[in-house]
């Protein structure tokens, strides 16, 4: 009897558990797990379609969170007798080579639903069946298998409410997979490869991080600690992702309160953070439901458990929205065609944004986290999605290119999804805009946030610190803050540009 060589072609499910490429392909006698680094997805790339622009790929801390992701992946499969062939190439080059080199019958893949994805897909199918290769593809990166869904993908209702009631009531989750035993590579398995440096990826990103090696200064230029800043950092790979489950269900016990705390701004723990690693497939979210429901078994079952659930429900709707909608989603006027919004192109207001200038302290607190650390909460990315958006109507896919450079836990269809929908082109039909200073108010009210991300607004007291265009000459005098000169001048009239969207 004749035996079986497989590929596992790893992408953005850097894990062994519940991996059903990989429980696929360790069916064969023998197989081969293969990790590619694209090269278009770092560096300069054209954005693609109408009114296109220039947006590099992937930034420093997805970067650095991806090679840690891969390096453990592959430290995973030499403890278990096998190996992670890791090459820097377009994979479908990359794998037909690999495939005729170890005999491969077939190559085992997880499949994404955006254009970007697909179209590799495509390409890798393409060139294996030039090979004579088998490419065997499966989902494995949602909470719900879409052949579980109580409706096909085109009848996806485009509200969340009405897709979440639906899967509550109708769908069903699966067990995750185990981590199978890995057959032995073949004899003519290539060399291994080395993981890539930065600089090998993206020169700029790689200066970018030359000052890697300092002490992390805080934002008052002391230095300290990530623990002492607070700043949320994240190491890659599946290992750091199961710790990280482990540290804040279990032994931390603040799932009991996420309801509760999951709109904070300063901290490790009003939120779960599991979003980097299972953005980039270290964690199942399989497997995080399944901790969930563990969770409810031995210790609580309260609105909170249930609302972790709900956000990884959303999670799934965009990725189910991206399947049936394809590129519209990425398209100016969006899934609803809107051509009524003037839409406007202006580079230094957007540089502006961008550095945390604008003179609007919850906004500039916001990108200037994002801009250090690569993450940022979800209550402070709305305001800042909504301020480019919304009260400067700058081309939205530039705010969500930029977020897709900077953030560690990116998601094509939940960033791009999420500004859409701010931006009164997705998945609502009302527009979606956010009164920043009330929000500022509600959720930073003591200004926490604000003054730890811009200390040179730490000396005023909450009300000015969120408004600091409301004092007086005399005042700014005494608490040592020149507007135009220690902090911007709003680069906008707040109450002005709501006028104008109602």
């Amino acid at each position: 009897m004749s035996s079986h060589t497989a590929l596992v072609w790893f992408r953005r499910d850097l894990r062994l558990h519940d991996n059903e490429a990989l429980v696929d392909a360790c069916g064969a006698d023998r197989v081969v797990p293969v990790y590619c680094f694209d090269p278009r997805g770092y560096g300069q790339q054209p954005y693609g379609g109408p009114d296109s622009f220039d947006v590099r790929k992937t930034g420093l801390h997805r970067l650095r969170f991806r090679l840690e992701s891969v390096a453990d992946l592959r430290s995973s499969l030499r403890d278990r007798g096998s190996d992670l062939v890791v090459r820097i190439g377009r994979p479908e080059a990359v794998l037909p080579d690999v495939a005729t080199a170890v005999g491969a019958d077939s190559v085992s893949m997880h499949t994404w639903p955006t254009p970007e994805e697909r179209q590799v897909e495509s390409a890798v199918q393409q060139a294996l069946d030039n090979v004579g290769v088998e490419p065997r593809r499966f989902w494995g990166h949602t909470l719900t298998h879409p052949d579980d869904l109580p409706m096909d993908l085109d009848a996806l209702p485009d509200t969340y409410t009405t897709f979440r009631k639906a899967v509550e009531n109708d769908a069903s989750i699966r067990e995750p997979l185990h981590t199978p035993e890995l057959p032995a590579l073949p004899d003519s398995v290539p060399e291994p490869g080395e993981i890539p440096a930065l600089s090998d990826l993206d020169e700029d990103v790689s200066n970018a991080a030359q000052a890697e090696d300092e002490p992390l200064a805080s934002p008052n230029n002391e230095q300290a600690t990530p623990s002492e800043q607070a700043i949320p950092l994240f190491e890659g790979g599946e290992t750091a992702g199961r710790e990280r489950v482990e540290s804040y269900i279990w032994e931390g016990d603040h799932l009991r309160e996420y309801k509760e705390t999951r709109n904070g701004l300063v901290g490790r723990d009003y939120s779960s953070k599991f979003s980097p690693w299972l953005n980039e497939g270290c964690l199942s979210p399989r497997y995080v439901q399944s901790e969930v429901e563990r969770y409810e078994d031995v210790r609580v079952s309260n609105d909170s458990t249930y609302w972790l659930t709900f956000e990884l429900r959303w999670r799934d709707f965009f990725q189910f929205q991206t399947a049936k909608h394809g590129g519209e989603f990425f398209q100016r006027s969006g899934i609803r065609n809107r051509t009524d919004i003037d839409w406007r192109d202006d580079d230094a207001q957007f540089d502006r944004w961008a550095a945390g200038e604008t003179g609007i302290p919850f906004v500039d607190a916001a990108m200037r986290e994002l801009n250090a650390t690569g993450y940022v909460s979800n209550r402070a990315r709305q305001n800042a999605a909504s301020f480019l958006a919304n009260n400067l109507r700058l081309d939205w896919r530039r705010g969500a290119a930029y977020f897709e450079t900077q953030l560690v836990d990116y998601d094509p269809a939940s960033n791009y999804g999420n500004w859409a929908y701010i931006a009164g082109v997705g998945n609502d039909s009302r527009d979606r805009y956010f009164d920043i200073v009330a929000q500022a108010r509600r959720y930073d009210a003591d200004a926490e946030f604000v003054t730890h991300w811009l200390p040179e607004l730490a000396d005023l007291p909450p009300e000015y610190a969120h408004e600091p265009w409301k004092l007086t000459d005399a005042e700014q005098a005494d608490y040592g803050v020149q507007l135009g000169i220690d902090y911007p001048e709003p680069m906008v009239d707040l109450d002005a540009s709501y006028e104008k969207l109602d």
